[in-house]
């Protein structure tokens, strides 16, 4: 199964990795080389969780984020 939030649908997202390479001056100086750029990806931070959905009981994956907002959500039920 694919890396995915059951809740929010983040998934893993892809960009670039730039390394900001100044001139020779080291750590300023003029720009005068191009930051060279390398593909990398961001996965999201998921945890499986049990939830009880209409008296089942079920695993899915949820993102920190939305865990942390069901636990804040169900703490002030219970309070």
């Amino acid at each position: 199964m694919a890396r995915v939030c059951e809740i929010s649908g983040r998934k893993t997202r892809t960009g670039n990795r730039i390394q900001h390479r100044r001139g020779k001056s080291g750590s300023g100086g003029a720009w005068n080389y191009k930051a060279p750029k390398t593909k990398r990806t961001w996965k999201p931070n998921l945890r499986k969780v049990k939830v009880n959905i209409n008296g089942t009981t079920k695993r899915i994956k949820v993102s920190m984020k939305e865990y942390k907002k069901m636990r804040k959500e169900s703490e002030a039920l219970a309070n």
